[in-house]
Formats: structure tokens, C-alpha cells, sequence
């Protein structure tokens, strides 16, 4: 095995070959009872910063497009859960410092803030890796009660998107919302990548396959609905797959 790269293990390989693109028609029959909840998608995660990474920058297009999709649709609930940071935040002892509280790295994306229904969006800042510890997004959820869909997009795969689709799935559980779905599509979330290599202990490898592809399979085992893509039509094909 390559020193930069670390096995999934085979189950997972060929559940990912059996994600198949699927269309907003399909999965959001109600697009006035959808949101896309994003996670992360701030200049300190795909810019700049000792954060920022080249696979979480390649979310750039794929995220626009949809957003821009989902508005044509008729979506108009947008959340952007967004890391901010005081400068003595105890995240700093598990991660650089990043995303502190009124620097550019705290910042929405300007792709994001260029689109024409901006205005639309919901931003709300944490200081954890989960959204809901000390935030207003649980407040957020209960004023739009009739959301019956939550599209997960953004990073990382095994960190914020995580935390965001399982909290959604969970809180949803609890509160028995019968109907209420989480939806991930494969090219909408990424992770970064640390080459395997002589370091060893927690931190000193994070291969992206890896980590993308184990933490995607483990959302879909807690009911949350994973696809390759969300296409505009009828099943398409994809832009983007869960192993690139």
C-alpha cells in the first residue's frame, strides 16, 4: 500500500458503487418544505488558512450550482452553519487556529455571497464542531416546523457535515418527524487530505478516501439518505462521484 493512501474497507467500496444520481423532483416534492444546511463553506476551510484545503475548494462549483439549482426549484430556506472562533476557543488545542472571530477566514465564500439570492440565507456561527451546542440553529429548526427535508452540503465529511446530517437525523428521531429526511449527495461534501506517513497518533494521518468514503457509509447507516448527486431532471448522470 502507498504511503499516502489507506484502504476502505471492501463493504464500503461496493456500497459507494451502488449510489445512484437522483432529482430534486424525487427527493423534494415540496421544494416550500426543503432547506440546504451548509457546513463550513468559509474562506478558512477553502481559501486560505492553515485549514484551507484544494479538496474541500473543489466544492466550490458543485455547491453553487446546486444552491443556484435549488433556488430555480423554489427552495427558499438556506442555512450556513460557519465556524467562528474566539482566539482562546479549547478547539485550538485539537486544531490550528483558524476562522477567529473578524478575520477573512471567518468569512462566507464570496461564490457564495456573490449569488443574486444571498440575501436569502441564514448564517449562524458556532464555536464546535457540532451546530446546535450554544447556537440558534435548534431555535432556527423550530420556527420552520413544516421543513420536512434538509439537504447536507459542505466539509468535512467527518467533522462538521457529519455532526450537521447526524444532529438533523437524531433531533428529528426524538422528536418523531415521521416524514422528515436528511439528504447528503456524495460531490456536495469533501474532506482534506494528510498523507499517511512515519507520524503516528490521533492527528497525524487523515487520508481523504478514507475518511470521505467510511464517515459517508456511516451516515447512511443511522437513516440518512446518501446519494451520488442531486441532479435538476430525472435520474441524470453526475458531475462529481463519492470516491473522486
Amino acid at each position: 500500500m502507498p504511503e499516502n493512501q489507506s484502504h476502505t474497507p471492501s463493504f464500503v467500496n461496493e456500497w459507494l458503487t451502488t449510489l445512484e444520481p437522483m432529482s430534486l423532483a424525487e427527493l423534494v416534492p415540496e421544494p416550500e418544505q426543503a432547506a440546504f444546511c451548509s457546513a463550513d463553506l468559509i474562506n478558512g476551510f477553502v481559501h486560505s488558512g492553515p485549514l484551507a484545503s484544494p479538496r474541500v475548494r473543489g466544492l466550490v462549483e458543485p455547491v453553487t450550482d446546486l444552491f443556484t439549482r435549488g433556488w430555480e426549484y423554489g427552495i427558499r430556506n438556506f442555512v450556513l452553519l460557519q465556524d467562528t472562533h474566539p482566539l482562546d476557543t479549547p478547539e485550538f488545542r485539537a486544531f490550528p487556529p483558524h476562522a477567529i472571530a473578524g478575520t477573512e477566514e471567518s468569512a462566507m465564500i464570496p461564490e457564495l455571497a456573490a449569488l443574486p439570492f444571498a440575501g436569502a440565507f441564514t448564517v449562524i456561527k458556532k464555536n464546535s464542531l457540532n451546530p446546535a451546542i450554544e447556537t440558534g440553529f435548534d431555535a432556527w429548526w423550530d420556527e420552520h416546523q413544516d421543513l420536512n427535508r434538509a439537504i447536507i452540503v459542505g466539509d468535512c465529511t467527518d467533522l462538521c457535515v457529519y455532526q450537521l446530517a447526524m444532529h438533523l437525523r437524531l433531533r428529528a428521531n426524538a422528536l418523531g418527524l415521521d416524514d422528515f429526511e436528511v439528504i447528503v449527495p456524495a460531490n456536495a461534501v469533501d474532506t482534506f487530505d494528510i498523507p499517511v506517513n512515519a507520524g503516528t497518533g490521533p492527528g497525524s494521518a487523515h487520508p481523504r478516501d478514507f475518511f470521505h468514503q467510511v464517515f459517508l457509509y456511516h451516515l447512511a447507516s443511522n437513516g440518512i439518505r446518501v446519494i451520488r448527486a442531486l441532479t435538476s431532471g430525472g435520474a441524470g448522470v453526475s458531475t462529481g462521484t463519492a470516491s473522486e
